[in-house]
């Protein structure tokens, strides 16, 4: 298995749609999807699939029991960044090279706070919004498809990049 240009890294993701979702970029796009648990369903959870669709058999899928195990796994990104409505810099602010992680935390709760100090401030990014909604942020597919789309662009457009 070749090296993914990005990987998306979904730490405990709670709902099988937004997952399945995801999972269908990422098949979509050639990445590599992390799953670290727990998770608020189960792998084989029939929303999953429906969402992932016929694409979740091409999907190159990595199920890890914790961070720890994530981070100690050889094929884990060399670089990660967090998406977070806690950070202070904007998408665009990110300079994204090839085999990047990009992180989210899950739909109720996000990311916790080890995981934003284990990461660092300076690999925090967070989607900007371009109105006064009270709304605080993305749905998790969304954001992971925006993230990801913004990587790509970033990396294939330096010379030479498949």
């Amino acid at each position: 298995m070749s090296d993914p240009l990005l990987h998306i890294v979904l730490f405990a993701p709670e709902i099988p749609q937004n997952t399945g979702n995801i999972g269908r970029m990422c098949a979509f796009a050639d990445l590599r999807l992390h799953l670290i648990r727990p998770m608020g369903f189960e792998i084989s959870d029939r929303h999953l699939k429906r969402s992932g669709m016929d694409y979740w058999r091409t999907l190159d899928l990595h199920m890890h029991d914790d961070w720890a195990a994530f981070c100690a796994h050889p094929l884990a990104p060399r670089r990660l960044w967090l998406f977070t409505t806690h950070a202070k810099r904007g998408l665009w602010e990110g300079n994204f090279s090839g085999g990047d992680g990009l992180v989210f935390g899950n739909e109720g709760h996000g990311a916790p706070d080890w995981l934003h100090d284990a990461v660092g401030a300076e690999a925090r990014l967070r989607i900007p919004s371009f109105s006064n909604s009270p709304l605080r942020s993305l749905n998790l597919s969304t954001a992971a498809g925006i993230a990801a789309y913004e990587a790509l662009r970033q990396i294939r457009s330096v010379p030479n990049a498949p």
